[in-house]
């Protein structure tokens, strides 16, 4: 196929990337507007493949989405590109609403606008998958209770909002216009090249760096953990067999209690680099005041896509933590170039 990701030098959208151009055939377009979140040094990689190329274009830019769309002619469309960072979007929601929901709002207009011009097979064919978190349905109270794809929506963030809203969208486009679309929910990702505000890296960095690991309240939030690169073979088999219309939850089967997420990690890093003079990065744990509005738990019923489609993920929480943190103390330049915004500076000056 020939595939248009959006969002794809961020964290999910590279994997996917990366993941596409090393085990399928596919042809890649990757419209990325580059936020801070964008770092093109998460596919140097694969960035010569001759089945890639790049395109910096934000979501909200009709016109330009239009030619892309006209020129490249994809046969998919994996919608990726979003603002998704609970604290920023606390501090500042209003790009989480232009990005998240404008945005994507432009994306399916031009898209209608292109797909509603292909031949009869090719329009039969299409796809746009929108890929999309299980924070859009709150937070659970019950040591049981799983979120499916008939749980109804209750953000409590200005970022889930903002993702609930565009879901809503996409859904809305197909029943009104037809848009052959499909939608993916799912839980925490992590693995390589996760831009260090988030939790398993900000964790694995401060710790290197003899700086306090700041944990949340109490620290018994739950979440349930997707390798990232599990994440992207899910995105491949919805996008290639998935039903038309039909949403598919996507979680690790790993639920956590972010202290012992955090204290996980400290175990690993004190195997594999213990500190100097002694002791254990257990030392390093600090709490913190509770973020506002936070959910208590997320847990995520994936049975549908396993039913469906034959996934399943194939990293346990141990076997990915480890990959994680392996692949972190072999590519401290690359966090380091992140921390310091020499990657954006250098791209910068490279346009």
């Amino acid at each position: 196929m020939r595939i248009l990701v959006t969002g794809g030098a961020g964290f999910i959208g590279s994997a996917l990337i990366r993941h596409l151009l090393n085990e399928t055939e596919h042809q890649l377009l990757n419209l990325d507007k580059l936020t801070y979140a964008g770092n093109l040094e998460s596919l140097a990689g694969v960035a010569d493949n001759p089945r890639y190329q790049f395109l910096q274009a934000d979501i909200g830019d009709q016109p330009k989405v239009a030619q892309a769309l006209a020129e490249f002619q994809p046969e998919a469309i994996m919608h990726l590109a979003a603002e998704s960072h609970v604290d920023r979007s606390i501090d500042g929601p209003a790009a989480f609403i232009q990005t998240n929901i404008v945005g994507t709002y432009s994306l399916l207009e031009a898209t209608r606008a292109y797909w509603s011009a292909l031949p009869a097979a090719r329009k039969q064919a299409f796809r746009f998958h929108h890929i999309s978190t299980d924070e859009v349905y709150g937070d659970l109270h019950g040591v049981d209770d799983l979120f499916s794809e008939t749980t109804p929506y209750a953000p409590s963030s200005p970022y889930s909002a903002s993702k609930a809203a565009s879901d809503h969208l996409v859904r809305a486009w197909h029943r009104t216009y037809g848009l052959p679309v499909l939608l993916t929910n799912c839980s925490n990702n992590y693995g390589p090249y996760h831009f260090p505000e988030k939790l398993i890296p900000l964790v694995i960095l401060n710790a290197l760096d003899g700086k306090p690991l700041p944990v949340y309240g109490n620290g018994q939030q739950v979440r349930d953990w997707l390798y990232v690169e599990d994440h992207a073979r899910a995105l491949l088999k919805v996008v290639s067999e998935g039903r038309v219309g039909e949403t598919y939850n996507i979680g690790g089967h790993n639920e956590q209690q972010n202290l012992h997420v955090v204290e996980s990690i400290c175990a690993l890093l004190d195997e594999l680099t213990p500190r100097r003079p002694g002791g254990s990065y257990r030392e390093l744990i600090s709490f913190v005041a509770d973020r506002p509005g936070h959910d208590q738990r997320y847990a995520i019923d994936a049975s549908k896509i396993e039913r469906e489609l034959g996934w399943k993920p194939e990293e346990t929480f141990a076997s990915g933590l480890r990959k994680t943190v392996r692949w972190y103390l072999d590519n401290l330049d690359w966090c380091r170039r992140v921390q310091d915004g020499s990657y954006q500076r250098e791209r910068l000056g490279a346009l």
